[in-house]
């Protein structure tokens, strides 16, 4: 396995082969990166824990990293931060290495990636196409093979357009879940940091390390107590009408309803609905009063006359300027308003699916008609934001001669539930749940089931309808005791005893704990929870039964496991015996 040395030494050998200087603002000397990897590797062997050992990142030029220059791709504005942005510092403590800024549009204002005056970065499959903007630099890096994960920000589409541009992962977590503590504002309310990787669980790995609240950030949020951490089952999910379609070309269309048809084959129920309510809000962020915002970060700078200033950026930023209050603020209405259909639109469904974006333009495209090109790449991500949803962009194969991608979108929190629908998309096995560090604090807990509720039994329903993401069949210590309650469903329940015991096959799921209550407030007598100790010695809150109800009840321990005894009574009585009693309970 290649040591956080040789990672290093590989990146710039790549760095050196692929010729892309446009993609950097600041490379750092690798000596000076390989003395950082040398030295990691003596902590390793001394026992730290570095999840992220030797991860190679690439970091966009809006985002503080301590000593190097920020520049949001303008030289004019650049300043030398004593500190690294809250993001970033997460990753480094986590063992990954910054090999640099990367260039993009200025003040993350576009999503092609050309403006810039450290120059247009070109497409990494293709030079004469754009990269996508405005985390350009960010995603060429990792698409180009040189860093594992690619840093950039989000406001319209930045981290999800030059991903479909490229085929690779680009993740947009809920807004405020990772802070943008240092981090050079765009439109502030709805920027958001992002994670690009060559593939999900890479690019999962890095987000879980992010993901936390920060004081210093005003807009900051943690999980909610009621965090759902996984898919219902069946998954349902929402895809646009034939109208919502349009914009894409033939062989467009063609890639998507591929896309939707892997979710089928996954076992996931799809339906239409209609997009054009996500669509018109989408045009809030530029054509309405929304784009004073942009103004506030960074107008007053550019009307001091920078010379190195985009015109395009400019033009967009400065007349912003003079957009009257109450404009503003009538347009915030109206974002409320479409918030409030976003959610109605997506009532019972798991996850929206949407193109990522329209065609791919070249260079000179772009160069010929700037504003409208862009316009159009952000035909279905620019809602995103605004409407405070969280997105998944992944690949979905090629059209008309260029990558294409889809994404999948939710409500904020959601972001589970996204990755693990993706997973499904990439052929990938879902990863550890991003939520991981709330689930070990306040948010959620492991639930052991042995019966009606393992998976393909009658009661699993109650688990993914609350949003509990399955995590592992295992066993529990040897000293546990099974019974067959005569239930309805018919159910198993299980004790700990001192003698007579073995280990009992069970499954694990995560909850969060609100859920967890609205689970225990119908828990049916004889039924009840309680600590559940696992093979590896970890304890769970698991399923139990009182001892009265396991009385004269008939002893299936020796089968170890519920499904075990069920099969066991196939073609010798059929199932075991039901007391209609406890059915009432059972909803």
């Amino acid at each position: 396995m290649p040591t956080p040395t040789d990672r290093v030494r590989a990146a710039y050998r790549r760095i050196a082969e692929v010729d892309r200087p446009e993609v950097w603002t600041h490379l750092r000397p690798e000596q000076e990166l390989a003395n950082e990897a040398k030295a990691m590797e003596g902590w390793i062997a001394a026992g730290s824990n570095m999840p992220l050992a030797g991860t190679l990142v690439a970091v966009k030029d809006n985002i503080d990293v301590a000593g190097l220059p920020t520049t949001a791709g303008c030289p004019e504005f650049a300043y030398t931060p004593d500190t690294t942005a809250t993001a970033v510092q997460r990753l480094v403590d986590a063992g990954a290495l910054v090999l640099g800024k990367t260039n993009l549009d200025q003040f993350a204002t576009g999503l092609v990636g050309t403006r810039s005056p450290y120059g247009a970065v070109r497409n990494a499959l293709d030079p004469e196409r754009i990269s996508g903007g405005s985390s350009a630099g960010s995603a060429v890096a990792v698409a180009l093979g040189i860093a594992d994960i690619g840093v950039g920000t989000d406001t319209a589409g930045s981290g999800r357009v030059p991903a479909a541009l490229h085929g690779i992962v680009g993740l947009k977590p809920t807004l405020g879940l990772v802070p943008a503590t240092g981090v050079v504002p765009a439109a502030r309310p709805y920027d958001c940091v992002t994670v690009f990787a060559a593939d999900l669980e890479t690019g999962r790995e890095a987000l879980a390390e992010m993901i936390g609240p920060d004081r210093k950030d005003a807009y900051s949020r943690d999980w909610p107590a009621d965090v759902r951490l996984g898919p219902r089952f069946p998954a349902t999910v929402a895809v646009p009408t034939a109208a919502g379609l349009e914009p894409l070309s033939a062989a467009e269309r063609a890639a998507f309803h591929a896309a939707a048809d892997l979710l089928r084959d996954a076992g996931a129920r799809t339906m239409e609905v209609d997009v054009a309510p996500l669509l018109e809000a989408a045009r809030l962020l530029y054509d309405g009063a929304l784009v004073a915002e942009r103004y506030a970060a960074v107008g007053e700078f550019l009307e001091s006359g920078a010379e190195s200033a985009d015109p395009t950026v400019s033009g967009i930023i400065v007349p912003a300027g003079r957009i009257p209050a109450h404009a503003l603020a009538a347009d915030q209405h109206r974002l409320a308003r479409y918030r409030a259909d976003a959610r109605s639109l997506l009532t019972g469904f798991d996850a929206l699916l949407l193109p990522t974006t329209v065609g791919h333009p070249t260079l000179a495209e772009v160069a010929a008609d700037p504003v409208g090109e862009n316009s159009r790449l952000g035909t279905y991500t620019n809602f995103v934001n605004l409407l405070d949803m969280a997105a998944v962009a992944v690949p979905a194969g090629e059209a008309d001669g260029h990558t294409f991608g889809v994404s999948l979108i939710g409500e904020a929190f959601e972001d589970q539930v996204l990755l693990d629908l993706a997973a499904t998309l990439t052929g990938e096995a879902p990863g550890e749940p991003v939520s991981e560090q709330g689930m070990d604090a306040e948010q959620g807990v492991r639930l052991a089931v042995f019966g009606a509720h393992l998976r393909g039994q009658p009661l699993n329903g109650q688990l993914t309808r609350l949003g509990a993401r399955f995590e592992e069949a295992t066993t529990t210590t040897a000293d546990y005791r099974m019974v067959a309650l005569p239930t309805t469903p018919p159910k198993p329940g299980v004790l700990r005893v001192e003698h007579g015991g073995r280990a009992l096959r069970c499954e694990v799921w995560a909850i969060s704990r609100a859920e967890l209550g609205t689970f225990l407030v119908h828990l049916p007598a004889p039924m009840m929870l309680g600590p559940v100790t696992l093979a590896d010695g970890r304890t769970v809150v698991g399923f139990g039964c009182q001892a009265s109800a396991a009385e004269g009840a008939e002893d299936i321990t020796e089968h170890g496991g519920w499904s075990a005894y069920l099969e066991s009574r196939e073609g010798v009585g059929g199932p075991p015996p039901t007391g209609g009693g406890q059915a009432r309970a059972e909803r």
